[in-house]
């Protein structure tokens, strides 16, 4: 019998690895009718996280390179998948199990004893093939045991139906007789191959072969591939670009090269871009015109027509004004004899006469005379019709205004405030956002100028939705800002009241939007508001017109905190702020959140400096001390009793923390606040020297009192810009 040095405990195992020696590529491809374009992206990212997953859990690709060997992409017919450097067997596993020691399983003799033959007779080897290995505990017998690889194949015929039942689709269906897996869209056929060949599995009795589908108009129906190496030039032989980014890339090229021969230039429009790229195997771009009688209609309606119906994009003049041309995107490599650019144009002029006939139909009524017909619109079951929400709106913006009127914000309108909210939701019955509901807001403001309100009023309509997101233009006015804020506001406060609180992936009225539309808002245009005040006149507005609704103080308390998380997501992943600098600023109270910035800023300023860092130390060291004395009864809240103060370490310090405090409140209420945490800083030596010299936890109850009220004191009046204990320090803190 052999010994080993290494030691390993009793009953346990380990592995080692044979390396294997040959690799191959493999190619998976999930061949299907049409994936909506907007889904491709997704089911491709979580086809590589499946494969990544269950490739090194198979040991068929090196945990440390797994994910640089697996790329995913799609088209609209087919979901793919490339892994390099695949095992082809995989690597034969060597386990070594513990079983009883030495002197247990072999007697003197050296003879095996019962527990030798038991344990060799589990193991299914004979006691010969036992060792002996050395542990700390001694020396134990144990048995190697050898588990040969499975060829990769037979791993990947498993893994390929799994892997193709795990992608996850808004919605699915099932083709086969109402029975079996279901996917996206049909599965028509499935490529797998390793090394060139065949990966033997199937998925809803489509069988996995070496043949994929070229265009469906264009190419082959059946194209034999070798794998990875062939796979992509056979495909565009055929008139598929597999890759999107040669799609996009094409696209793009095209669309400039169209419009730079007649000296115009493409509508930009990045999101239209990304979904014509997925929704096209070969795309192509034409360019096509329409009547220019169409351009007296608003540039927003027009492009909203090409974009959201036709897919199509806007072309315009070197200048920035619409043209009457347009791009489509078609799948197929050209159009010789203008027949689909026919077509396209006639498609166009039916959409844009639809347009201009809402536009003048709608405009016979004035926006205002819309308003009863939203009584017959319901927002939400219990919070009543968008009537309803249309009256709690201009409560709020009316409350705002005066805010701000009052804050000495001249340009602060309370009644164009109050008409702006009254008007803001009257497009949502007209006839052109019924056509066109991404419209919404746009088209009230657009109706609202051409009716001759004022211009402060109709763009405050116009842009009463934004910010959509944190890269999106704010309302340009302030009428603008309190209506949007009054919209968001309500929203929150009326739908956390009847438990409509977003929950995972679900926020059916946008609530999260909604508050980081506030806070951007509130930072961005540096606006005077506190925002528990704000929840309150939402929550009272609620209460005047949906009375059977109760917003709870635990309501309030749930928004503040909802917005507040928010604030933090901004300063955090925007602005660059530590996570623990936020909440420092924050813990000193974050109601008005432009202060709450401004000390967040003050914060990081003054921290890289020599005391701030070991000053926080020591104040969390404070918090700890009043915590467990809190627990035992002493509270810190008491007054600081000044002949009490026995010993010079503690009396300097309440001597230098008077004087701190009085100089740094001043510098508080001029919002200096780094010049207050700098003359906060020199607190410092005197808090290390009562530290090094003073016992705080002493026998005595009345000094011990008397000093945690002192620390209570410091921490109290000296966490009013930020609470130093809530910052991290490198150094160790102290213990008591």
């Amino acid at each position: 019998m052999s010994s080993r040095k290494k030691p390993i405990s009793k009953k346990s195992s380990r592995s080692t690895l044979t390396a294997g020696k040959a690799t191959g590529d493999f190619l998976l491809e999930i061949g299907c009718e049409e994936i909506p374009a907007g889904m491709i992206v997704k089911a491709s990212e979580e086809l590589k996280a499946i494969l990544v997953t269950q490739l090194s859990t198979h040991r068929l690709v090196g945990e440390t390179t797994v994910k640089e060997s697996i790329e995913t992409f799609g088209a609209p017919r087919r979901l793919v998948a490339v892994v390099r450097n695949v095992q082809l067997k995989q690597e034969d596993v060597t386990r070594e199990i513990t079983g009883p020691p030495k002197a247990i399983a072999f007697d003197t003799a050296g003879q095996p004893t019962r527990a030798a033959i038991s344990f060799a007779e589990k193991q299914g080897v004979p006691v010969s093939k036992l060792t002996i290995i050395s542990t700390p505990k001694g020396e134990y017998v144990a048995s190697k045991e050898v588990v040969l690889g499975k060829p990769a194949t037979e791993i990947l015929s498993t893994i390929v139906p799994e892997a193709i039942h795990e992608i996850s689709w808004p919605r699915s269906m099932i083709w086969t007789g109402g029975q079996g897996p279901r996917f996206i869209r049909p599965i028509r056929w499935i490529v797998a191959l390793l090394d060139g060949k065949v990966v033997p599995c199937s998925f809803a009795d489509v069988k996995a072969g070496n043949r994929t589908d070229g265009h469906r108009f264009l190419g082959k129906r059946s194209v034999v591939v070798a794998g990875p190496r062939d796979y992509e030039a056979k495909l565009k032989n055929n008139f598929v670009l597999c890759r999107p980014e040669a799609r996009c890339k094409k696209i793009d090229a095209e669309l400039r090269s169209l419009t730079a021969r007649k000296n115009l230039r493409v509508h930009e429009d990045a999101g239209l871009l990304n979904l014509v790229t997925y929704l096209n195997e070969y795309p192509s771009v034409i360019l096509g015109g329409f009547d220019p009688a169409f351009l007296a209609l608003p540039e927003e309606i027009l492009i909203t027509v090409m974009r959201g119906h036709q897919k199509y994009f806007g072309v315009e003049t070197r200048g920035g004004e619409l043209a009457p041309y347009f791009l489509a995107v078609i799948n197929l490599p050209n159009d010789s004899k203008g027949l689909v650019r026919g077509g396209h144009e006639r498609v166009l002029r039916a959409r844009f006469a639809d347009a201009q006939f809402f536009w003048e139909s709608d405009q016979r009524i004035r926006l205002g005379d819309y308003l009863p017909k939203l009584a017959a619109v319901t927002y939400e079951r219990r919070l009543g019709s968008y009537g309803d929400k249309v009256e709690r709106m201009r409560s709020l913006a009316r409350w705002l205004s005066e805010q701000w009127f009052s804050g000495g914000i001249a340009q602060a309108d309370v009644a164009g405030a109050d008409r702006a909210a009254e008007l803001a939701k009257c497009d949502l019955v007209t006839e052109m956002v019924r056509e066109f509901t991404e419209l919404q807001g746009v088209v009230g403001g657009l109706y609202a100028r051409a009716q001759g309100e004022p211009e402060e009023i109709a763009d405050a309509i116009y842009d009463q939705y934004k910010p959509l997101g944190l890269d999106d233009p704010l309302p340009r006015n302030l009428t603008g800002c309190a209506v949007a804020l009054a919209d968001k506001l309500d929203s929150l406060v009326a739908c956390f009241a009847v438990g409509a609180i977003p929950t995972g992936s679900s926020d059916p009225f946008a609530l999260r939007r909604a508050a980081l539309g506030i806070v951007k808002i509130i930072l961005e245009k540096n606006l005077p508001l506190s925002l528990s005040a704000a929840i309150s006149a939402a929550v009272k507005s609620l209460r005047e017109h949906a009375p059977r609704i109760e917003a709870t103080p635990e309501v309030e308390k749930h928004v503040l905190e909802f917005l507040l998380e928010r604030a933090r997501y901004i300063l955090r992943e925007r602005r660059g702020y530590a996570y623990d600098e936020i909440n420092a600023a924050f813990a000193a109270g974050a109601d008005d959140l432009g202060d709450a910035v401004e000390r967040v800023a003050a914060v990081r300023a003054i921290r890289p400096t020599k005391n701030f860092g070991p000053l926080a130390a020591s104040f969390k060291r404070i918090r700890n001390i009043l915590e467990k004395s809190a627990g035992k009864g002493d509270r810190g809240q008491g007054a600081v009793r000044q002949e009490l103060l026995r010993e010079a370490p503690e009396l300097q310090l309440y001597t230098v923390a008077k004087k701190v405090g009085d100089e740094a409140t001043r510098l508080k209420r001029e919002k200096k606040y780094r010049k207050a945490l700098e003359k906060i800083s020199e607190l410092r030596p005197a808090i290390d020297h009562f530290f090094d010299k003073v016992l705080v936890m002493v026998e005595d109850e009345e000094i011990r009192r008397n000093r945690i009220a002192l620390l209570g004191t410091l921490l109290k009046e000296f966490s009013m810009i930020a609470d130093f204990s809530e910052l991290g320090s490198e150094e160790s803190q102290a213990t008591l």
